[in-house]
C-alpha cells in the first residue's frame, strides 16, 4: 500500500493540539493570528510527506529528513508566515509572527524524537537517525491530555453557567498540558530504563544478549514490545512491568542465513536505504514459484511489528543466478 500506517498519520493530531496549547498559554497575545500560525508551524515540518507520490521508498528516504532538523527549524518556520501572510489582509507584524511562527516549529522535531519511528535531527551535519523509544507514535496519554485542554473553555462554560460563576477562558489548562508534555517523557524514560534493566538482566535462548531494546504502548506505559537479539537470532516479548518477567514466554524468530540472494538484495539502492533507517531488521527468504528457482528476500524492522505482521517490508525478487529482478518498498 501508499499509505503510511494509521498511527503515524494520526500523530499530526499531537502536533495540531501542542500549536492550540501554546496559543492559549500565552503566544496569541504576542502577534495577531497567532493561533493559525501556531498550528500551521507545529505540522509544518511535515510537508516531506509530499514525497509520498512519488512511492513508498521516496517516502521512506525523505521523510523525518532534513525538515526535521534542528538546523532547519528556522527555515520550516517560514512556510506558515507565508500562508498566513498570504490569507490575510491588512497590516501584519512580521517580526512578532515569524517569533510565533518559530515557537511552533521548534515543537516538532523534539515531539517525533520521543516515539520509535525516529528523525533525523542533525541534517545536514549528519544522516543518523536517532529515536528516544519513550512513547508511541501516538499516545493516548498526551492526546487525552490536550484534548481536555482543547474543551477546558467549552467544558468551563457549561459548568459555570450552572453555577453563575466567571468561565475559565483555558490558559491554565494550556499552561497544564505543556507542562505535561515536558514531564510526561521523563516518566516514560525511568520506565523505559526499567523495561531494558529487565531484559538485560536475563538469558535469552540461553545467552545473553547482544543488545535489548523495549517499544512503548499505545495506551499502557508499563507495557512495552521488549526485544532482545541474539547472534542468530531476536527474541520478542510482551513485557508488563506490574508482572513478573518471565523469559520463557518471548516469541523466537532465527536470523536467515547470510547468502548470495541476500547479499544481492543488500546491495541494491531499495535495501541500502531501508537499512540506513532500519534499527532492528529481521531477513527472510522464501521461495516463489515463478520465475523457477527464485527468491523473495525481504527485510523488516522489528521496532514496527513481529514478522507476521510487519510494518515496513524491503523486498527483492532474486532469480536462481543471484541477480536481482525487481526490488520494492511497502507499508502495511
Amino acid at each position: 500500500g501508499r499509505r503510511p500506517p494509521l498511527s503515524k498519520r494520526m500523530d499530526n493530531l499531537t502536533h495540531t493540539l501542542t500549536g492550540i496549547a501554546l496559543s492559549r498559554a500565552g503566544l496569541n497575545r504576542v502577534a495577531p493570528h497567532a493561533g493559525w500560525l501556531l498550528v500551521l508551524a507545529a505540522n509544518a515540518a511535515d510537508i516531506d510527506a509530499v514525497s509520498l507520490l512519488s512511492g513508498p521508498a521516496a517516502y521512506l528516504s525523505y521523510h523525518r529528513d532534513f525538515t526535521h532538523a534542528f538546523a532547519f527549524v528556522p527555515v520550516v518556520a517560514v512556510l506558515p508566515l507565508l500562508l498566513v501572510r498570504f490569507c490575510i489582509r491588512g497590516r501584519f507584524d512580521w517580526k512578532r509572527s515569524y517569533l510565533v511562527a518559530l515557537c511552533g516549529a521548534a515543537t516538532h522535531p523534539p515531539l517525533d524524537w520521543l516515539n520509535t519511528y525516529g528523525v533525523r535531527l542533525w541534517q545536514p551535519f549528519s544522516d543518523e537517525w536517532h529515536q528516544g523509544s519513550l512513547v508511541n507514535v501516538a499516545d493516548l496519554w498526551v492526546w487525552a491530555v490536550l484534548l481536555v485542554a482543547l474543551l477546558w473553555p467549552m467544558l468551563s462554560r457549561l459548568v459555570n453557567a450552572e453555577i453563575g460563576a466567571r468561565a475559565e477562558p483555558g490558559r491554565g489548562m494550556a499552561v497544564f498540558a505543556l507542562l505535561f508534555l515536558l514531564l510526561y517523557p521523563a516518566f516514560r524514560y525511568a520506565l523505559h530504563e526499567r523495561a531494558l534493566a529487565v531484559l538485560d538482566a536475563r538469558l535469552h535462548q540461553g545467552r545473553a544478549p547482544l543488545r535489548v531494546a523495549a517499544f512503548p504502548d499505545f495506551a499502557n506505559p508499563f507495557r512495552w514490545v521488549g526485544l532482545a537479539e541474539g547472534g542468530a537470532f531476536y527474541v520478542r516479548y510482551d513485557l508488563n512491568l506490574l508482572a513478573e518477567f518471565d523469559p520463557g514466554q518471548g516469541r523466537v524468530y532465527y536470523k536467515a542465513e547470510p547468502g548470495p540472494a541476500i547479499e544481492a538484495a543488500r546491495a541494491t539502492a531499495v535495501f541500502g536505504e531501508f537499512l540506513r533507517f532500519s534499527q532492528y531488521p529481521y531477513w527472510r527468504a522464501v521461495p516463489v514459484d515463478e520465475p523457477d528457482g527464485a527468491l523473495l528476500i525481504e527485510a523488516m524492522d522489528l521496532r514496527f511489528g513481529p514478522p507476521a505482521e510487519p510494518r515496513f517490508v524491503a523486498a527483492a525478487l532474486v532469480n536462481r543466478e543471484n541477480r536481482v529482478e525487481r526490488t520494492w518498498f511497502r507499508f502495511r
